[in-house]
């Protein structure tokens, strides 16, 4: 029989702040997070200098060194979101962390991008070894995150690192929701993170989908906008502990939201060109994973990266599986596109913001391009009550992510409540 999964915990850094308190008051006050890189003026011929890091985060000082010295800045946001969800769910120092019933499953794109340029820069260019550590593989391999947050928190479960770029974080928690649900584990820390850097900005400016609006980076991007000019690149981390319900009911757990299903596959079609069809059937089948109907959808939280192809595709392929003016918005405009990291770090907002009764608007969206889906695009704070959200996301490769939670309505017999605030 399978296990109903729930959220009992949940922690983040973002472009608008490390925790959900900044984060959340950003996004109600629709301010951005996006800002002009000073830094990045002499890289030739790169077009950007736009970027969103996170602009608070330091390595905590409670940390034993012996534990960060593996770790890069990608590692870094990803141990600590993880350590704020691991006490919000009331499990930091638990020996139900080390018990092997807890479990990682967290993605990036790749590790630290400044380990992987060292190594490079001294080993294939320079021929040579000096300044290398071996430290540095640790750093920039592709399963650093989890790595790494097993095993500074000790946990003995599985471990599933993905890095499906654009999906990872989105992955991170469809796959650990599996592996609750199907009686794997009775906990896993789930989520995402990137960081920020040139050479992750380099690979979309070749690609002329970066905005160019150096001298104005507040009004960019703009997804789904008919003067949007590309996508900016942020960082970021979120974890998310996804628990079987059970479990968390004889711990005495508060309950944060229901992942009510999921889906991923792939469109099979092109590498890099986005697929309608294939965003269209991932909605479908996760809307058939969680036996709801897109009519109980309240708010779709779409991946909308602001870039022309990408948008129309998407939106009109929500369009084709609600058949209605879906509430939809994408919180890219506010912290760029955060890549490996975006999946968790929209999911951490979708139930915040459920659970305190708003949605997240778009920003900087004054004129729909026309050839977008029709659906209704939140332009302001709305106070509202979802009870149903969906969130989407997309990536190179043709991969495609649907996560769908539910708000946690506690009955009689389940005591647990959520916390929540007034927008």
């Amino acid at each position: 029989m399978k296990r109903r999964v729930v959220v009992t915990g949940m922690g983040g850094v973002s472009p608008l702040g490390t925790g959900w308190e900044k984060t959340g008051n950003a996004l109600l006050e629709m301010r951005s997070g996006v800002r002009r890189m000073d830094g990045w003026d002499d890289i030739k011929d790169l077009k950007t200098r736009l970027g969103a890091p996170v602009p608070d985060f330091v390595e905590p000082t409670h940390w034993d060194r012996k534990k960060t010295r593996t770790m890069g800045r990608v590692a870094f946001m990803s141990v600590r979101s993880a350590e704020m969800a691991l006490e919000d769910a009331g499990l930091l120092g638990s020996p139900l962390v080390s018990s092997g019933r807890l479990g990682v499953s967290f993605g990036s794109t790749y590790g630290s991008p400044p380990a992987y340029e060292t190594f490079f820069l001294h080993t294939v260019v320079h021929r040579n070894l000096e300044g290398v550590s071996a430290l540095s593989f640790i750093k920039f391999m592709a399963h650093t995150c989890a790595a790494n947050i097993a095993q500074f928190f000790g946990t003995k479960g599985r471990i599933i690192p993905t890095t499906c770029a654009c999906t990872a974080g989105a992955q991170g928690i469809g796959y650990a929701f599996e592996a609750v649900r199907d009686g794997y584990q009775d906990m896993m820390i789930a989520g995402g993170a990137d960081e920020q850097h040139y050479l992750s900005t380099a690979v979309f400016d070749l690609m002329f989908a970066t905005s160019c609006k150096n001298d104005a980076p507040q009004t960019t991007p703009r997804p789904f906008d008919a003067n949007r000019d590309g996508l900016v690149v942020g960082e970021g981390a979120a974890a998310l502990i996804l628990e079987d319900l059970d479990h968390a009911l004889a711990r005495g757990a508060k309950i944060l939201a229901e992942v009510k299903g999921w889906s991923t596959n792939c469109d099979g079609n092109h590498i890099v060109h986005p697929s309608g069809e294939g965003m269209e059937a991932v909605m479908r089948s996760a809307l058939a994973d969680a036996k709801v109907s897109s009519d109980q959808i309240d708010y779709v939280n779409m991946h909308g990266t602001a870039t022309e192809i990408g948008d129309i595709e998407e939106s009109n392929a929500t369009r084709r599986c609600f058949e209605r003016a879906v509430p939809a918005s994408s919180i890219k405009g506010y912290m760029g596109h955060t890549l490996g990291a975006c999946g968790a770090i929209e999911a951490w907002v979708c139930i915040n913001a459920m659970n305190e009764g708003w949605i997240p608007p778009n920003l900087n969206l004054e004129t729909v391009d026309p050839r977008c889906g029709e659906l209704d695009y939140v332009r302001s704070p709305r106070h509202s009550s979802p009870k149903l959200v969906m969130s989407n996301n997309f990536a190179f490769g043709g991969v495609n992510t649907s996560l769908i939670f539910g708000k946690w309505e506690p009955g009689p017999s389940h005591p647990a409540k959520q916390a929540g605030r007034e927008p």
